[in-house]
Parts: C-alpha cells; structure tokens; sequence
C-alpha cells in the first residue's frame, strides 16, 4: 500500500507517524512545501516575545529524525499543486527548481490547514504588516523585533493568536493597541466572561479597542497609520493581522471533492471525504460540535492529533471513529488563565439548545494556604436534565485542572448531580474539601431543586426601579462603604437579616446580592423561610461591576473604574 500525506504539523505528521507503526511495510511519502514538517505551532507567539529563546525548540521534528525514525519518505520544500482522483495521482512542485512531477498514491490523506486571512485592506502589503500562522511567519517577525526594536505595535484581532501575541509585543517592550471588532475578545467565551479579560488586559497596559477595526495603514517613514473606522488613527512601528484563519483547501475545491461550511472538506466520521481514496484531518475539515451536533469548524491542536490518528487507522483497515470535538481550550494572557469547552450561552441559543448557567466565585485551592486565587467559573446546563453543556474559566491557578474535569464531565454526558458526587484529590495546596467542581454541582443542583432562584446580570439590570421591587444587600458594613449599590438598595448585612426582616416588605419580590453570591444565598434560604418571595444576584456584586465597569469603559474610554479580578 502506497499512501501520500499532503501537509505536515499536527495532522499529516502524526497520520505518518501512526501509519508506520501500523503498517511497517507500507509505502509513506510526506509532501510539505515549507521546510518544516512538524511545528510547535502553539508555541510560535511565546517566540516572538522571548519567552522560548531557541528557535529550535520550536521544531519537533526535523525531516531527517522522522525520516530515521519511522523510515518515512518526507519531501520538504514540495508542493501539491493539482489533485487527480480519476488516476490517484497528485501534481508536485519542487519549490527548489521549479520542477514538476506526477506521485501516485493508494490513498491520499490531506492535511493542508488553514491559512491566516489576510484582507484586502489598503497598505496591508507593507513589509512591517505581519500575520503569525508558519514558522516563517515568526521568523519574520522576530527577526524585525530585533533589528528595530519597534515602540509602537497594532494587533488587529483579539482570538488566540493576537492576544498571545499582543502579550509577548508587551514583553518585547511595546505598547500594543488592540483593535477587535467585536465586542469582546476570546469569543468562544460568553461577553460577561469576556469582560474580565478586558478589565486585566487594561490593566497591563494593553490599549483595547472593541467594536472598532482598521480601513487602511498608510505607510510612512516613521512607521504605519492604522486608520480606523471610527475616524481615529493609530501610529505603530508594526502591525500583526490575527483576525482569523480560513480552511486552505482550493487543491479539493477543484478536484471535486465535497465542501462544506467556509469551503471546508467534507469528511464522514473515519476522516474520509467524497473519494473513498481520499481522507483529510485538521483545520481544513468540517466537524461535528459533540455537545450541539452541529457542523462546526474548529481549529484546535488537539482534534487535528486524534483526527489523524483515525485516519490511520482506517486506512490501515481499523474501525475507527471520531465523534466530534467540543472544543476544549485554554490560554495564558500574562498571568492570568482563560479556559473553555463544551457549549457557551450564545453557542446554545444559536443551535436552539435549552440553557441556564450558574456563576461560582471559588479559591484554588484552600483559602487558608497561602497563595491561593480566585477563580471565576460559568457552568452551563441542561435546565430539565442537569447535563453539563458547556463551561467557560478566568483565573490565574487551578483554571486547566478545573476545564479538563468539566470538559470530561460533558464528554461523559455527566449531569450536575454528577459533578456534585465526584471524587477529586484534594490537600490543601491543591484544592478544597469541595473543589470548585463540585460546588458548580451543589449551586445546580440547588436551582434544579428550587431551593433558590436567580437573576443573572442582563437581566438584574432591566428591573423596574419605581420601588415595586426590593434590592437588598447583604454585604458587611465595609464592604457597602467601599462600594455602594445604587439609590433605593437596602443594605443589611448577612449576620443581621433574621433581627431585621421587620424591615423588608413580604409583599415585594426581594433581589438579593452580595460580593460573591455565597451570602446572597443564604440569605435567600432566611427569606424563603420566612414567606419572603426573593431571587439571587447571580456571580454577586463582583462579577456585576466587573461587566458594568467594563461596559462604561467601552462606552467612555477615560472611565475611571478599573476592574479588579
């Protein structure tokens, strides 16, 4: 058996790699038009700001290792240029002389990624203009941080790559202006989450520009003017477009192959296109989202790794299936953590799902150890059936750990009963004797069970405030000093409320808030008991402001509030 891998990194090298422990006899040829077969291509922003100093640590494989070790033919600096179904062949160019020649093949696995989209936006083909998805692309840019030590960076695009990567300009010694045209960075993540990030990335000094992008960059002498849509403009000694990557597939497209979504191929569920020769994996395929079923597109390391894996496998005559990927991720913005997976609020509303979520405000580990920090944790489930769909992670300890048990738990099809019963390692270093897990299980468990209801931020806002309702705070005495609610909220602390319910008129819905949600809790379960009518402040007080100071900032870039985490 003869089998052709067009494209290396995550997919093709790791389809290779399996093949050969599969099949020691087969016949492997491994085309990759750059001179890299296999990249810590994650790694690449942490390059360009010096964290990783050596360039080789980027290359995880070099072709000559692969080729010793798995006895691999690997062609690098060759390019498939033409497909050829009808006769299994594929069209190669030596990039090195130009030269063209036709490879046969039993089967074909293309793993050809996506590139980095790159608009039509005048001046963008300036030399100091960079986008960040290939070796060389990094190359490139750190070789220009070190030669001109540029003061002044743009970022157009706040996903992954341009938030790492306007983190390490940070470290190179710029100061980054961020321009995202959404409302929020990260947007797998829902915007209350998202307002965190951008209280924080405010806070290092990172310029966030949201709702807002870039027309023209008009070069000059000193550098680049970012103009801007709102009719601003930006000055910098260089700008990076991260605004996104789009599937690479034309070589499908004109062989015929199945497209789906953004002209991504078209697979079934053992990687295999149209052609039953043909298998693709990686950023170039349409996926099924594992909680929603919906086609997807994600562009993540890891499912590219098992997609390729699957490939191999069928080829080789195993049964192998992939069931979707729920597109679990995590990202370190200076010290701060960010994690996601399953479904977010908006993702569910768009595919029709039923979906509530609860806010946990939890240490990471016990509070009486030293150094522990807080997490902020969204959950969301399944109001009938408690099932997990989905949860979104700010913190700066403990995030990876507490995602990786969540996404496990959607995985497993887990219900919030289930979460509330898991077992999970604790010592004090480490965790709690309820980790924060399972206290996402008790909080959803204690809505499912009515024990308390809630009112989530958006909606605490559109209350009526002619007096029909009754805001109370339960916060201390030096907390409501600190930070007042708004005219008209009735303070009582926690400890005092069962001395003072006299105070408070039964007949009135009473919304309940304190700095976290805890005391707000308890202090729903008094009223309740007493006949009082009353509703939770999801996330409290802390997770309120964050976003009302995040959205007067928005609103008045001087606005004096500054989010603390």
């Amino acid at each position: 058996m003869k089998v052709v891998i067009i494209g290396g990194v995550a997919g093709g090298a790791t389809a290779a790699a399996r093949l050969r422990r599969l099949d020691e006899n087969a016949e492997i040829v491994l085309l990759e038009r750059s001179s890299y077969i296999s990249y810590a291509n994650c790694g690449l922003p942490y390059y360009v700001g010096g964290v990783i100093q050596d360039r080789e640590a980027l290359t995880l494989q070099t072709p000559e290792r692969f080729r010793a070790r798995f006895n691999i033919d690997v062609r690098v600096r060759h390019e498939a240029v033409a497909l050829h179904p009808e006769r299994r062949t594929v069209t190669v160019r030596r990039l090195e002389d130009g030269g063209e020649y036709e490879e046969s093949y039993d089967k074909l696995l293309l793993s050809p990624g996506a590139k980095a989209v790159r608009p039509p936006l005048p001046g963008a083909e300036d030399p100091r203009v960079f986008t960040l998805r290939t070796v060389e692309d990094t190359l490139a840019l750190r070789e220009y941080i070190d030669a001109r030590h540029p003061r002044r960076a743009v970022v157009v695009g706040g996903g992954f790559i341009g938030l790492e990567t306007a983190e390490n300009l940070v470290h190179a010694g710029a100061a980054v202006t961020l321009i995202q045209l959404d409302g929020q960075v990260m947007p797998p993540l829902d915007y209350d989450m998202a307002a965190q990030l951008h209280g924080y990335l405010r806070q290092q000094g990172v310029d966030l520009r949201l709702r807002e992008s870039v027309t023209a960059l008009t070069p000059h002498s000193a550098g680049l003017t970012a103009h801007l849509q709102s009719g601003g403009t930006v000055e910098a000694d260089l700008v990076l477009l991260a605004i996104g990557v789009t599937p690479e597939t034309h070589l499908a497209r004109e062989a015929g192959l199945a497209l789906g979504m953004k002209d991504a191929i078209l697979v079934n569920d053992r990687m295999q296109t149209s052609d039953p020769h043909i298998y693709a994996v990686g950023d170039a395929v349409q996926v099924r989202q594992f909680v929603s079923g919906r086609d997807a597109l994600i562009a993540l390391a890891g499912p590219a790794n098992k997609q390729a894996r699957i490939a191999a496998d069928n080829i080789c005559g195993r049964d192998s299936i992939f069931r979707g990927t729920q597109g679990a991720s995590v990202l370190k913005l200076f010290d701060m953590t960010v994690a996601s997976t399953g479904l977010s609020e908006k993702a569910a509303r768009a595919a029709g799902i039923p979906c509530d979520a609860v806010i946990t405000f939890s240490a990471s580990h016990a509070a009486y150890y030293p150094g522990a920090t807080d997490m902020t944790i969204k959950t969301l489930f399944d109001p009938q059936t408690g099932r997990i769909l989905g949860a979104q992670i700010v913190g700066f300890e403990g995030v990876d750990k507490r995602i990786d048990d969540l996404s496990i738990a959607i995985r497993a099809r887990m219900t919030a009963a289930d979460l509330a019963e898991l077992e999970l390692a604790y010592a004090p270093p480490y965790s709690s004797a309820k980790d924060p897990v399972n206290m996402a299980g008790f909080v959803i468990e204690n809505l499912r069970a009515g024990l308390v209801q809630q009112v989530q931020w958006h909606e605490y806002e559109q209350l009526p405030r002619d007096g029909s309702v009754t805001f109370l705070d339960v916060r201390t005495d030096e907390e409501w000093a600190q930070a007042p609610m708004p005219a008209g909220t009735v303070h009582i602390p926690l400890d005092a409320l069962r001395g003072r319910l006299a105070e408070l008129d039964s007949g009135k819905k009473i919304y309940v808030n304190c700095y976290s949600g805890l005391r707000s809790y308890l202090a729903c379960r008094i009223l309740m008991q007493h006949g009082f009518r009353c509703k939770n402040l999801a996330g409290g007080f802390r997770f309120y402001q964050q976003i009302q100071c995040d959205r007067g900032f928005d609103a008045t870039p001087r606005h004096p509030c500054g989010a603390t985490i």
